[in-house]
């Protein structure tokens, strides 16, 4: 049924700003954006890491009446060096939520809240790692 990551969805209310930072931090600019009604950004989406999931950062004006702070779940995205990471994001403004936890051997986690309430997961992953090099194995008829 689920077949894989596909994007996720941080509602912000300053889409400009959390725009800025999420280029800062991830190194790239959205690869796409598109007006609300009045012409300003409503969606911006960047496409990151090994399989180009997408981020997407949705002005709050158009999300749900409940769309703010922390919505009970924490999505990790794979990093090769967690700390360095969790350093970076620090230092750019983002507020520890769940410190470094390690989950048994080549599985820890930690999470930021952005400059914007939304929760920001990283993990350096093993399982992550095997799958991925078994995807870049060339397949024998």
């Amino acid at each position: 049924m689920l077949r894989g990551f596909a994007t996720i969805n941080f509602w912000v209310d300053d889409i400009e700003a959390a725009a800025d930072w999420y280029t800062e931090f991830l190194g790239i600019k959205p690869y796409f954006n598109r007006p609300g009604p009045d012409g300003r950004p409503a969606y911006l989406e960047f496409r990151i890491g090994d399989y180009q999931a997408e981020l997407g950062l949705i002005d709050s004006r158009f999300g749900p009446p409940d769309a703010k702070g922390p919505g009970g779940s924490v999505m990790h995205w794979h990093v090769d060096d967690l700390e360095a990471t969790l350093a970076k994001l620090i230092s750019m403004g983002a507020t520890e939520y769940l410190p470094i936890t390690e989950h048994g051997p080549g599985f820890i986690t930690a999470s930021v809240t952005d400059p914007f309430g939304n929760i920001l997961g990283i993990m350096y992953n093993q399982h992550y790692l095997d799958i991925l090099a078994t995807a870049a194995q060339p397949t024998t008829p």
